[in-house]
């Protein structure tokens, strides 16, 4: 992203000075709700299949549909990938739009198969910038997906940027309203320094507030742990 023009954006100017603010919000948000300790998972696998199941959905019906998975003695991606579209569709019902998300899953584990052996970690050995092309190539896997797996799943250095991300710099006047999924990543990832579990943390904190006061269709200002930053 060309810092130099961010400011003909919309008559939104988001320049080095909201830099500190970002930071600020980010300490606000710890200092009052602790370390999230995210993402959950038992292994950087189930990780990764969470991340793919959690798409248009909330976390309860992941933790059914994984938790199916484990009964079945199959959420490793071998015996995954083992199964047949529909016995791995029934699996993650739960999770809803099952028999799309079992066609992506199989995408992804045809995807693990091919570069890492079954083996998500031999993944690590790739740098960032030629691996998440690769993984953003899976048919079903988006950005936000993509950059899931790759920093809870592999502690690569890369922000995660949801809706409750851009619905909250929006409302804090950070950012233009049509900016898209890379550009708002920028911003963050320039912001900060790279660091793995601050963006971890980062992105949690944001879900966390988006979820109990920076709601979708009013945001629960007054008690919100960013309240002072409103006038920013």
């Amino acid at each position: 992203m060309d810092l130099s023009r961010l400011g003909e954006y919309r008559g939104i100017i988001v320049g080095m000075s909201n830099f500190k603010v970002l930071n600020e919000m980010y300490q606000a948000m710890l200092d009052a709700l602790g370390p999230s300790h995210w993402w959950p998972g038992d292994t950087p696998f189930e990780i990764a299949i969470g991340a793919i199941l959690t798409q248009n959905t909330n976390w309860k019906n992941v933790e059914k549909a994984i938790a199916n998975l484990k009964d079945a003695d199959c959420l490793n991606a071998e015996a995954m990938y083992a199964l047949s579209p529909k016995e791995l569709a029934e699996l993650i019902r739960p999770a809803g739009y099952y028999n799309i998300k079992a066609k992506r899953i199989k995408n992804f584990l045809e995807f693990l198969r091919v570069e890492a052996d079954f083996d998500l970690s031999n993944l690590k050995a790739q740098v960032l910038d030629e691996l998440r092309p690769k993984i953003l190539s899976v048919n079903g896997i988006g950005p936000e997906t993509a950059d899931a797996i790759l920093l809870y799943a592999l502690d690569f250095p890369t922000f995660v940027v949801d809706a409750y991300t851009h619905r909250m710099m929006g409302r804090h006047n950070l950012i233009w309203e049509e900016i898209d999924y890379h550009d708002l990543q920028t911003l963050f990832m320039d912001a900060m320094p790279e660091d793995v579990a601050l963006y971890n943390e980062y992105h949690a904190l944001i879900v966390r507030v988006g979820k109990d006061w920076c709601k979708k269709k009013a945001g629960l200002c007054e008690t919100c742990p960013l309240k002072s930053f409103l006038d920013n």
